[in-house]
Protein backbone atom coordinates (compact mmCIF):
# COMPACT_ATOMS: atom_id res chain seq x y z
CA UNK A 1 0.00 0.00 0.00
CA UNK A 2 1.39 3.41 -0.97
CA UNK A 3 1.73 6.31 1.45
CA UNK A 4 -0.58 8.30 -0.83
CA UNK A 5 -3.36 5.72 -0.38
CA UNK A 6 -2.78 5.59 3.36
CA UNK A 7 -3.03 9.37 3.71
CA UNK A 8 -6.16 9.37 1.55
CA UNK A 9 -7.87 6.78 3.76
CA UNK A 10 -6.96 8.66 6.91
CA UNK A 11 -8.27 11.89 5.41
CA UNK A 12 -11.54 10.17 4.48
CA UNK A 13 -11.91 8.85 8.01
CA UNK A 14 -11.20 12.21 9.63
CA UNK A 15 -13.81 13.77 7.35
CA UNK A 16 -16.49 11.23 8.32
CA UNK A 17 -17.69 13.19 11.34
CA UNK A 18 -18.22 16.24 9.18
CA UNK A 19 -19.95 14.29 6.41
CA UNK A 20 -22.37 12.74 8.89
CA UNK A 21 -23.81 16.23 9.34
CA UNK A 22 -24.72 16.36 5.64
CA UNK A 23 -28.36 16.40 4.61
CA UNK A 24 -30.05 13.04 5.04
CA UNK A 25 -32.91 12.06 2.79
CA UNK A 26 -36.10 10.17 3.61
CA UNK A 27 -38.06 8.72 0.71
CA UNK A 28 -41.78 9.46 0.72
CA UNK A 29 -44.23 6.88 -0.66
CA UNK A 30 -44.25 7.23 -4.44
CA UNK A 31 -48.03 7.37 -4.81
CA UNK A 32 -48.83 9.56 -1.82
CA UNK A 33 -51.32 11.44 -4.02
CA UNK A 34 -53.12 8.24 -4.96
CA UNK A 35 -51.52 7.95 -8.40
CA UNK A 36 -50.15 4.75 -9.89
CA UNK A 37 -46.42 4.13 -9.43
CA UNK A 38 -44.71 2.80 -12.55
CA UNK A 39 -41.62 0.81 -11.67
CA UNK A 40 -38.95 -0.27 -14.14
CA UNK A 41 -36.35 -2.99 -13.59
CA UNK A 42 -33.44 -3.02 -16.06
CA UNK A 43 -31.07 -5.77 -14.99
CA UNK A 44 -29.68 -9.04 -16.40
CA UNK A 45 -32.76 -11.19 -15.89
CA UNK A 46 -31.78 -14.53 -17.39
CA UNK A 47 -30.54 -18.01 -16.50
CA UNK A 48 -27.31 -17.89 -18.49
CA UNK A 49 -24.91 -17.18 -15.64
CA UNK A 50 -24.64 -16.17 -11.99
CA UNK A 51 -25.32 -12.51 -12.69
CA UNK A 52 -28.65 -13.35 -14.29
CA UNK A 53 -29.70 -15.75 -11.56
CA UNK A 54 -28.77 -13.31 -8.79
CA UNK A 55 -30.60 -10.41 -10.42
CA UNK A 56 -33.63 -12.61 -11.10
CA UNK A 57 -33.80 -13.34 -7.38
CA UNK A 58 -33.41 -9.61 -6.62
CA UNK A 59 -36.32 -8.90 -9.01
CA UNK A 60 -38.42 -11.54 -7.28
CA UNK A 61 -37.83 -9.73 -3.99
CA UNK A 62 -39.16 -6.55 -5.58
CA UNK A 63 -42.25 -8.44 -6.71
CA UNK A 64 -42.89 -9.75 -3.18
CA UNK A 65 -42.70 -6.21 -1.82
CA UNK A 66 -45.01 -4.89 -4.53
CA UNK A 67 -47.56 -7.60 -3.77
CA UNK A 68 -47.51 -6.53 -0.13
CA UNK A 69 -47.84 -2.84 -1.00
CA UNK A 70 -50.77 -3.56 -3.30
CA UNK A 71 -52.49 -5.44 -0.49
CA UNK A 72 -52.15 -2.22 1.53
CA UNK A 73 -53.91 -0.25 -1.19
CA UNK A 74 -51.05 1.13 -3.29
CA UNK A 75 -51.33 1.20 -7.07
CA UNK A 76 -48.10 -0.16 -8.55
CA UNK A 77 -47.19 -1.38 -12.02
CA UNK A 78 -43.88 -3.17 -12.64
CA UNK A 79 -42.17 -3.67 -15.98
CA UNK A 80 -38.90 -5.54 -16.35
CA UNK A 81 -36.33 -5.59 -19.16
CA UNK A 82 -33.47 -8.06 -19.53
CA UNK A 83 -30.29 -5.97 -19.88
CA UNK A 84 -27.32 -8.39 -19.99
CA UNK A 85 -23.68 -7.42 -19.87
CA UNK A 86 -23.29 -7.10 -23.65
CA UNK A 87 -26.51 -5.12 -24.18
CA UNK A 88 -26.69 -1.56 -25.44
CA UNK A 89 -29.03 0.06 -22.89
CA UNK A 90 -30.13 2.60 -25.50
CA UNK A 91 -32.06 -0.20 -27.21
CA UNK A 92 -33.92 -0.93 -23.98
CA UNK A 93 -34.61 2.75 -23.30
CA UNK A 94 -36.33 3.09 -26.68
CA UNK A 95 -38.93 0.47 -25.81
CA UNK A 96 -42.51 1.32 -24.88
CA UNK A 97 -43.16 2.20 -21.27
CA UNK A 98 -39.68 3.38 -20.28
CA UNK A 99 -40.56 7.08 -20.21
CA UNK A 100 -43.61 6.34 -18.03
CA UNK A 101 -41.47 5.02 -15.16
CA UNK A 102 -41.34 6.91 -11.89
CA UNK A 103 -38.42 4.83 -10.68
CA UNK A 104 -35.96 2.45 -12.35
CA UNK A 105 -33.79 -0.13 -10.57
CA UNK A 106 -30.68 -0.37 -12.75
CA UNK A 107 -28.00 -1.21 -13.83
CA UNK A 108 -25.69 -3.98 -12.67
CA UNK A 109 -22.77 -2.99 -14.90
CA UNK A 110 -20.74 0.21 -14.66
CA UNK A 111 -20.58 0.78 -18.41
CA UNK A 112 -24.38 1.14 -18.52
CA UNK A 113 -24.68 3.71 -15.73
CA UNK A 114 -24.21 6.94 -17.66
CA UNK A 115 -26.59 6.08 -20.50
CA UNK A 116 -29.41 5.04 -18.18
CA UNK A 117 -28.61 7.85 -15.76
CA UNK A 118 -28.82 10.51 -18.50
CA UNK A 119 -32.18 9.05 -19.57
CA UNK A 120 -33.52 9.16 -16.00
CA UNK A 121 -32.36 12.74 -15.58
CA UNK A 122 -33.98 13.81 -18.84
CA UNK A 123 -37.34 12.31 -17.85
CA UNK A 124 -37.07 13.06 -14.10
CA UNK A 125 -37.06 9.38 -13.10
CA UNK A 126 -35.47 8.15 -9.87
CA UNK A 127 -32.64 5.73 -10.65
CA UNK A 128 -31.60 3.22 -7.99
CA UNK A 129 -28.20 1.58 -8.50
CA UNK A 130 -28.51 -1.43 -6.20
CA UNK A 131 -25.08 -3.08 -6.36
CA UNK A 132 -21.38 -2.44 -6.85
CA UNK A 133 -20.35 -0.10 -9.65
CA UNK A 134 -17.33 2.08 -10.35
CA UNK A 135 -17.32 5.75 -11.29
CA UNK A 136 -18.83 8.88 -9.82
CA UNK A 137 -22.03 9.49 -11.78
CA UNK A 138 -23.87 9.83 -8.46
CA UNK A 139 -21.85 13.00 -7.81
CA UNK A 140 -23.14 14.54 -11.06
CA UNK A 141 -26.68 13.27 -11.49
CA UNK A 142 -29.34 14.35 -8.92
CA UNK A 143 -31.66 11.50 -9.96
CA UNK A 144 -29.28 8.73 -8.87
CA UNK A 145 -29.50 6.83 -5.58
CA UNK A 146 -26.40 4.69 -5.10
CA UNK A 147 -26.96 1.93 -2.55
CA UNK A 148 -23.55 0.26 -2.58
CA UNK A 149 -20.79 1.43 -0.23
CA UNK A 150 -17.20 0.78 -1.30
CA UNK A 151 -14.74 -1.06 0.96
CA UNK A 152 -12.81 2.20 1.42
CA UNK A 153 -15.95 3.92 2.70
CA UNK A 154 -16.64 1.03 5.08
CA UNK A 155 -13.03 1.11 6.31
CA UNK A 156 -13.18 4.85 6.91
CA UNK A 157 -16.36 4.56 8.96
CA UNK A 158 -14.97 1.61 10.92
CA UNK A 159 -11.84 3.61 11.75
CA UNK A 160 -14.02 6.41 13.05
CA UNK A 161 -16.16 4.05 15.11
CA UNK A 162 -13.12 2.39 16.72
CA UNK A 163 -11.53 5.75 17.50
CA UNK A 164 -14.75 7.06 19.10
CA UNK A 165 -16.71 4.09 20.48
CA UNK A 166 -13.75 2.05 21.74
CA UNK A 167 -11.73 4.93 23.14
CA UNK A 168 -11.24 3.15 26.48
CA UNK A 169 -9.89 -0.04 24.88
CA UNK A 170 -6.30 -1.12 24.31
CA UNK A 171 -5.95 -1.98 20.59
CA UNK A 172 -4.02 -5.14 19.71
CA UNK A 173 -3.21 -5.84 16.06
CA UNK A 174 -2.51 -9.45 15.12
CA UNK A 175 -0.35 -10.08 12.06
CA UNK A 176 -1.82 -13.21 10.47
CA UNK A 177 0.97 -13.75 7.89
CA UNK A 178 -1.67 -13.82 5.16
CA UNK A 179 0.11 -12.87 1.92
CA UNK A 180 -3.23 -12.68 0.08
CA UNK A 181 -4.79 -10.17 2.49
CA UNK A 182 -5.93 -6.73 1.37
CA UNK A 183 -6.64 -5.46 4.88
CA UNK A 184 -3.42 -3.46 5.13
CA UNK A 185 -5.19 -0.29 4.04
CA UNK A 186 -7.51 -0.62 7.01
CA UNK A 187 -5.01 -1.65 9.69
CA UNK A 188 -2.34 0.88 8.64
CA UNK A 189 -4.94 3.62 8.35
CA UNK A 190 -6.36 2.80 11.78
CA UNK A 191 -2.88 2.77 13.33
CA UNK A 192 -2.18 6.21 11.83
CA UNK A 193 -5.38 7.59 13.39
CA UNK A 194 -4.59 6.04 16.78
CA UNK A 195 -1.11 7.55 16.67
CA UNK A 196 -2.57 10.94 15.79
CA UNK A 197 -4.83 10.67 18.86
CA UNK A 198 -1.96 9.52 21.08
CA UNK A 199 -3.48 6.07 21.65
CA UNK A 200 -0.95 3.34 22.43
CA UNK A 201 -1.41 -0.02 20.73
CA UNK A 202 0.52 -3.26 20.40
CA UNK A 203 1.26 -5.56 17.49
CA UNK A 204 1.71 -9.32 17.82
CA UNK A 205 1.82 -12.30 15.49
CA UNK A 206 0.02 -15.62 15.15
CA UNK A 207 3.45 -17.29 15.14
CA UNK A 208 4.47 -15.70 18.42
CA UNK A 209 4.92 -17.93 21.45
CA UNK A 210 2.06 -17.84 23.95
CA UNK A 211 4.29 -15.87 26.32
CA UNK A 212 5.16 -13.21 23.74
CA UNK A 213 1.57 -13.13 22.49
CA UNK A 214 0.30 -12.40 26.01
CA UNK A 215 2.68 -9.43 26.41
CA UNK A 216 0.70 -7.51 23.76
CA UNK A 217 -2.43 -7.46 25.94
CA UNK A 218 -3.40 -5.16 28.79
CA UNK A 219 -4.50 -6.47 32.16
CA UNK A 220 -5.98 -3.11 33.16
CA UNK A 221 -8.02 -2.19 30.06
CA UNK A 222 -10.33 -4.18 27.82
CA UNK A 223 -8.44 -5.21 24.69
CA UNK A 224 -9.78 -4.68 21.16
CA UNK A 225 -8.28 -7.24 18.79
CA UNK A 226 -7.97 -6.43 15.07
CA UNK A 227 -6.64 -8.96 12.54
CA UNK A 228 -5.01 -8.03 9.24
CA UNK A 229 -6.86 -10.84 7.45
CA UNK A 230 -10.51 -11.54 6.76
CA UNK A 231 -10.07 -15.24 5.99
CA UNK A 232 -11.57 -18.06 8.04
CA UNK A 233 -8.34 -20.07 8.70
CA UNK A 234 -6.57 -17.04 10.15
CA UNK A 235 -9.63 -16.12 12.22
CA UNK A 236 -9.78 -19.62 13.66
CA UNK A 237 -6.05 -19.57 14.47
CA UNK A 238 -6.40 -16.18 16.16
CA UNK A 239 -9.27 -17.39 18.33
CA UNK A 240 -7.25 -20.48 19.26
CA UNK A 241 -4.46 -18.15 20.45
CA UNK A 242 -7.01 -16.12 22.39
CA UNK A 243 -8.33 -19.32 23.99
CA UNK A 244 -4.85 -20.12 25.28
CA UNK A 245 -4.37 -16.52 26.41
CA UNK A 246 -7.59 -16.32 28.41
CA UNK A 247 -7.06 -19.73 30.00
CA UNK A 248 -3.67 -18.64 31.30
CA UNK A 249 -4.76 -15.09 32.19
CA UNK A 250 -8.29 -15.12 33.53
CA UNK A 251 -8.35 -11.36 34.09
CA UNK A 252 -7.74 -10.45 30.44
CA UNK A 253 -10.79 -8.91 28.77
CA UNK A 254 -10.99 -9.31 24.98
CA UNK A 255 -13.26 -8.00 22.23
CA UNK A 256 -12.85 -8.73 18.52
CA UNK A 257 -13.42 -6.24 15.72
CA UNK A 258 -13.90 -8.00 12.40
CA UNK A 259 -14.77 -7.61 8.74
CA UNK A 260 -18.03 -7.88 6.79
CA UNK A 261 -16.98 -11.14 5.12
CA UNK A 262 -16.87 -12.78 8.55
CA UNK A 263 -20.66 -12.95 8.35
CA UNK A 264 -20.20 -15.80 5.87
CA UNK A 265 -18.78 -17.86 8.75
CA UNK A 266 -21.52 -17.06 11.27
CA UNK A 267 -22.92 -20.58 11.52
CA UNK A 268 -19.45 -21.89 12.36
CA UNK A 269 -18.14 -19.23 14.71
CA UNK A 270 -21.10 -17.49 16.32
CA UNK A 271 -20.56 -19.17 19.69
CA UNK A 272 -16.87 -18.29 19.72
CA UNK A 273 -17.69 -14.73 18.65
CA UNK A 274 -20.01 -14.47 21.62
CA UNK A 275 -17.17 -15.58 23.88
CA UNK A 276 -15.01 -12.74 22.56
CA UNK A 277 -17.66 -10.01 22.46
CA UNK A 278 -17.28 -9.61 18.69
CA UNK A 279 -18.23 -6.60 16.56
CA UNK A 280 -18.60 -6.99 12.78
CA UNK A 281 -19.07 -3.90 10.56
CA UNK A 282 -21.53 -4.19 7.69
CA UNK A 283 -24.27 -2.44 5.76
CA UNK A 284 -26.51 -5.51 5.70
CA UNK A 285 -27.50 -8.22 8.16
CA UNK A 286 -29.74 -11.24 7.60
CA UNK A 287 -30.84 -12.62 10.96
CA UNK A 288 -31.98 -16.18 10.27
CA UNK A 289 -33.40 -16.43 13.80
CA UNK A 290 -35.88 -13.60 13.16
CA UNK A 291 -39.51 -14.72 12.85
CA UNK A 292 -40.04 -12.06 10.16
CA UNK A 293 -37.12 -13.38 8.13
CA UNK A 294 -38.36 -16.94 8.45
CA UNK A 295 -41.80 -15.88 7.24
CA UNK A 296 -40.21 -14.09 4.28
CA UNK A 297 -38.35 -17.28 3.35
CA UNK A 298 -41.63 -19.19 3.40
CA UNK A 299 -43.30 -16.56 1.19
CA UNK A 300 -40.46 -16.77 -1.31
CA UNK A 301 -40.58 -20.58 -1.37
CA UNK A 302 -44.35 -20.58 -1.84
CA UNK A 303 -44.28 -17.96 -4.61
CA UNK A 304 -41.34 -19.31 -6.65
CA UNK A 305 -41.22 -23.00 -5.65
CA UNK A 306 -37.58 -22.91 -4.58
CA UNK A 307 -35.37 -21.61 -1.80
CA UNK A 308 -33.35 -18.44 -2.04
CA UNK A 309 -29.73 -18.71 -3.09
CA UNK A 310 -27.18 -19.21 -0.32
CA UNK A 311 -25.47 -15.83 -0.66
CA UNK A 312 -24.55 -12.74 1.30
CA UNK A 313 -26.34 -10.50 0.97
CA UNK A 314 -29.51 -12.46 0.15
CA UNK A 315 -30.66 -10.98 -3.14
CA UNK A 316 -34.39 -11.48 -2.71
CA UNK A 317 -34.30 -9.79 0.69
CA UNK A 318 -32.27 -6.95 -0.83
CA UNK A 319 -34.83 -6.43 -3.59
CA UNK A 320 -37.64 -6.52 -1.06
CA UNK A 321 -35.99 -3.90 1.15
CA UNK A 322 -35.21 -1.60 -1.78
CA UNK A 323 -38.76 -1.80 -3.10
CA UNK A 324 -40.35 -1.19 0.29
CA UNK A 325 -38.14 1.86 0.81
CA UNK A 326 -38.28 3.47 -2.60
CA UNK A 327 -41.86 2.57 -3.57
CA UNK A 328 -43.57 2.39 -0.19
CA UNK A 329 -41.43 4.86 1.74
CA UNK A 330 -40.88 2.31 4.53
CA UNK A 331 -37.64 2.19 6.49
CA UNK A 332 -38.29 -1.17 8.17
CA UNK A 333 -35.83 -3.59 6.67
CA UNK A 334 -35.46 -7.33 6.27
CA UNK A 335 -31.72 -7.19 5.68
CA UNK A 336 -30.58 -3.89 4.18
CA UNK A 337 -31.03 -0.58 6.03
CA UNK A 338 -30.89 2.54 3.85
CA UNK A 339 -29.75 5.98 4.95
CA UNK A 340 -29.07 8.38 2.10
CA UNK A 341 -27.11 11.60 2.10
CA UNK A 342 -27.18 14.19 -0.66
CA UNK A 343 -23.94 14.72 -2.52
CA UNK A 344 -23.02 18.34 -3.39
CA UNK A 345 -24.60 18.99 -6.77
CA UNK A 346 -25.41 15.35 -7.42
CA UNK A 347 -27.50 12.45 -6.25
CA UNK A 348 -27.58 10.40 -3.07
CA UNK A 349 -25.22 7.90 -1.44
CA UNK A 350 -26.26 5.28 1.06
CA UNK A 351 -24.41 5.86 4.34
CA UNK A 352 -26.06 3.08 6.36
CA UNK A 353 -23.59 1.36 8.68
CA UNK A 354 -24.05 -1.24 11.39
CA UNK A 355 -21.99 -3.09 13.93
CA UNK A 356 -23.30 -6.61 14.48
CA UNK A 357 -22.51 -7.34 18.12
CA UNK A 358 -22.21 -10.97 19.21
CA UNK A 359 -22.63 -10.55 22.95
CA UNK A 360 -21.19 -12.66 25.75
CA UNK A 361 -24.69 -13.84 26.72
CA UNK A 362 -25.30 -15.25 23.23
CA UNK A 363 -27.54 -12.42 22.06
CA UNK A 364 -26.99 -10.49 18.84
CA UNK A 365 -27.49 -6.75 18.47
CA UNK A 366 -27.52 -4.80 15.21
CA UNK A 367 -26.23 -1.35 16.23
CA UNK A 368 -27.18 1.22 13.59
CA UNK A 369 -25.40 4.51 12.97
Amino acid sequence: MTKKLLYLLVAICLACAESMEAQETTIAPQNQNGNTVNVGVMLPLHDVDGDGRRMTEYYRGILLAVKELKAEGMNVNVRAWNVPIDADPRTTLLQNGTTDCNIIFSPLYTKQVKTIGDFCRAYNIKMVIPFSINGNEVDKNPNIYQVYSSPDEMYATSMQRIAEDFAGFHPVFIDCNDTTSRKGAFTFGLRAILEKKGVQYNITNLRSSDEMFAKAFSLNQPNLVILNSGRSPELRAAMDKLDALTRANTGVRVSLFGYTEWLMYARIYKDRWAKYDTYIPTNFFYNEQSARVQQFEKRYRWAFHQDMMNALPHFAATGYDHAMYFIGGKSQWMQTPLKFQKTPGGGYRNKAYMLIHYKNDGGIDAIQY
